[in-house]
């Protein structure tokens, strides 16, 4: 089974810039062509997967349960749009928690493996991507075994290319054109 990992904010939905937070379902805009990217990548097959840091819980920026409620939300939308994740997974820790769950390390994604395990599937890693729009997120997918794809609608821009100690497998615009890039890559 293939599958694909996507970070949230910047990914999805409106980057709300350096240490600010999605803190409300108001405050939550999904990035233009987000939602026919999703589409497009579950109609090629693809089981998809939220995996976000959410440290803005433990900071009392927000609550769990407005975490919760924003995304309620996000899967009403995308369900109206045709599209059911198959799962979402938020690490809510602080970085100096150490926990294991917190990107870079692949907690998170371990924990949707072993829920497709427990389903009886099994993740074929080399045909299945992480998306992130930051460092951290490319670091994250490689440490899964998985091909990586930085998007520049968040975090990350193009300008930054000569500092990275890391390379993406791919990196391109948005969500619309990450989706395009992984579905012409033969299966």
């Amino acid at each position: 089974m293939r599958a694909v990992f996507l970070d949230r904010d910047g990914v999805i939905n409106r980057y709300p810039g350096d240490r600010r937070y999605v803190t409300s379902w108001k405050s939550f805009r999904f990035l233009p062509r987000a939602k026919a990217a999703l589409k497009h990548l579950q109609e090629e097959g693809f089981k998809l997967f939220i995996v976000s840091n959410q440290a803005g819980v433990s900071k009392g920026l927000y609550t769990r349960g407005t975490l919760m409620r924003i995304t309620k939300n996000m899967l009403g939308e995308l369900k109206a749009s045709g599209v059911t994740l198959s799962g979402v997974y938020y690490c809510t820790h602080r970085h100096e928690e150490n926990c294991s769950c917190r990107k870079p390390k692949p907690g998170l994604i371990r924990r949707a493996v072993k829920a497709l395990a427990h389903k009886g599937l099994k993740l074929r890693r080399s045909q299945s991507y992480f998306i992130g729009d930051s460092m951290t997120d490319v670091q994250t997918g490689k440490s899964a075994g998985l091909k990586t794809v930085l998007v520049f609608s968040g975090k990350e821009k193009p300008v930054n290319r000569q500092g990275w100690n890391l390379r993406p497998d791919y990196a391109v615009a948005d969500l619309s054109a990450a989706a395009r890039s992984i579905t012409q890559i033969k299966k």
